[in-house]
């Protein structure tokens, strides 16, 4: 499902990533650990389409990243903070992104809501919204579609102690229906709850 193999990266002269190369097969939750700055994001990054700077290949549910598809399809993601309209409400957000697709309709939007803590019919612009709220509005956009693959950094940033591990449960769920899942965290029980195996990556390498 997704195949990284000698992936090198190198930003104004600073090398991000030395000639990476792991893989994630169908049904598969594999860990990414390291520490900051150790390469976890900008290897997201490229995995899903957002820096093509790089060298080596990366193929997504059979596409070269870069080559044949400029982003991987049927992937859903939280890469940093999720990014959203300040001046609209969460439902808004959602439904906005839904019509690109145009896969899935309100009650399907409305579940995934009610499933990270959400309410559809709450009108609070996402403006005001918490860390963890923004969080949990990331985690609906990034399931809703049912994607094969999600690919997810540091997804429980901001989540209390009971819907983190709610949230564990649910992606566990999703790995049982055969997704394939890439997690990036630093909190190791997230890893040890949801990973079948780990890479851990410094300085731009793996190293394990």
């Amino acid at each position: 499902m997704i195949y990284v193999r000698d992936v090198s990266l190198t930003i104004n002269k600073h090398q991000i990533l030395k000639n990476v190369s792991i893989e994630a097969r169908s049904g598969e939750a594999v860990g990414l650990v390291g520490g900051n700055g150790s390469g976890k994001t900008m290897l997201m990054k490229c995995i899903c389409g957002f820096n093509s700077m790089f060298t080596g290949e990366i193929e997504v549910l059979g596409d070269r990243i870069g080559k044949d598809a400029e982003f991987p399809k049927n992937t859903g993601f939280i890469i940093e903070t999720p990014g959203f309209m300040l001046y609209l409400s969460g439902y808004e957000n959602l439904k906005l992104l839904a019509g690109i697709r145009k896969k899935i309709g309100r009650d399907e939007m409305a579940a995934y809501m009610e499933l990270t803590g959400l309410d559809i019919g709450d009108h609070k612009k996402v403006k005001k919204y918490s860390l963890g709220m923004r969080q949990r509005l990331g985690l609906a956009q990034a399931l809703m579609e049912e994607p094969d693959i999600l690919v997810l950094d540091e997804p429980f940033n901001g989540l209390d102690r009971q819907m983190a591990e709610k949230m564990r449960n649910v992606l566990n769920r999703e790995k049982e229906k055969g997704k394939t899942i890439l997690l990036a965290s630093h909190n190791q029980k997230d890893i040890e709850c949801i990973c079948d195996r780990t890479y851990e990556i410094d300085g731009g390498r793996i190293i394990r």
